[in-house]
């Protein structure tokens, strides 16, 4: 047989055998070429909506397309997320996610109807927001250890509000319960402001809000700020130090918020995105708008937020399970 004939015999012999290999997911070259969604899991107004339209229009220069907010609030932000994690795959339907979207609901609701982890593709970070604890001007502490004194000596005397039961401010109580080793004892309501208008009433003790409400009634003397949140001291209450530097080193809190997308999203679109809003952050617009709300950009590869996201899970999981809080409560 001619040696030109056997090697064609043995190309034809050996394609069938030939493995396929996968395809690598890319981003069209036109991605995006229709209007993207983002799906805020809370009311119109409050800081997630708000810092989703500041970055939409600034995404929304940036890619040329048109951005959308949608409000879709209810079931402790279930509602929201699970609408995103059944949409289709394709970077054009985002969640506006927050530490009780990933991490505090999911675990306090086990019929939330997804997975924080699994269901959803990390996009971007975009900006965190500290709490200040706040302190009736009844009770007799000025500083955060002789509060501390005052609740390991009388178990169960103070009482601390939040927005309902597995909130942030809630869980934000439950930390300190565990670390400092002390029992305040939590009263929750129906959202953020009854709950403050009872501490400033004098029928709580404590609450943790957040910066950009806190600072107008601190510097009215109506109640008095005892430590902020975050691992560094805030501008927007000078002389307030944190909790590490209060002596409890390993206590940092914020409501931090980050972009999402469905699970098994191309990961050329994934960066591609966590560009546009890595830029958005940075615009001077956005700026002013988070320094208005006491807010800190952030920014980061999908896969440190990727980490980032199953860290806070992880922590919030021992919390929670700690205090033996359920959505029952």
């Amino acid at each position: 047989m001619r040696p030109g004939l056997v090697a064609a015999l043995l190309a034809v012999a050996l394609v069938p055998f030939a493995i396929p290999r996968p395809a690598v997911a890319q981003a069209p070259a036109s991605f995006p070429s229709q209007p993207i969604r983002i799906i805020v899991p809370y009311p119109p107004g409050g800081s997630a909506d708000v810092l989703a339209r500041t970055l939409g229009k600034q995404v929304s220069e940036g890619l040329g397309q048109s951005v959308i907010i949608e409000n879709k609030p209810g079931a402790g932000t279930a509602i929201g997320a699970k609408h995103v994690a059944g949409a289709a795959a394709d970077g054009y339907t985002l969640l506006m996610g927050t530490v009780s979207s990933h991490a505090m609901t999911p675990l306090i609701n086990p019929n939330a109807g997804y997975d924080p982890v699994k269901d959803f593709a990390p996009v971007a970070p975009v900006a965190e927001i500290p709490f200040a604890m706040l302190l009736n001007s009844s009770v007799p502490a000025k500083t955060l250890p002789e509060f501390l004194e005052l609740a390991r000596n009388q178990p169960g005397k103070f009482t601390y509000s939040s927005a309902g039961v597995g909130t942030s401010n809630h869980l934000a109580g439950e930390l300190l319960n565990s670390m400092a080793g002390i029992r305040m004892v939590h009263v929750p309501y129906k959202g953020s402001a009854p709950a403050l208008a009872d501490l400033l009433g004098g029928q709580v003790d404590v609450m943790f809000d957040l910066l950009m409400t806190a600072v107008q009634h601190v510097n009215s003397g109506k109640v008095r700020a005892l430590g902020v949140t975050s691992g560094k001291p805030s501008e927007l209450l000078k002389g307030v130090p944190t909790f590490v530097e209060s002596g409890l080193p390993d206590y940092v809190v914020s409501a931090w918020f980050g972009i999402f997308a469905p699970a098994n999203t191309p990961p050329a679109v994934v960066e591609r995105l966590n560009q546009a809003f890595a830029k958005a952050t940075q615009a001077p617009d956005t700026r002013r708008q988070l320094e208005n709300m006491g807010a800190a950009p952030l920014a980061g590869s999908s896969a440190s937020f990727t980490d980032f996201v199953r860290d806070e899970y992880g922590k919030w999981d021992k919390v929670i399970a700690r205090a033996g809080i359920s959505g029952k409560q």
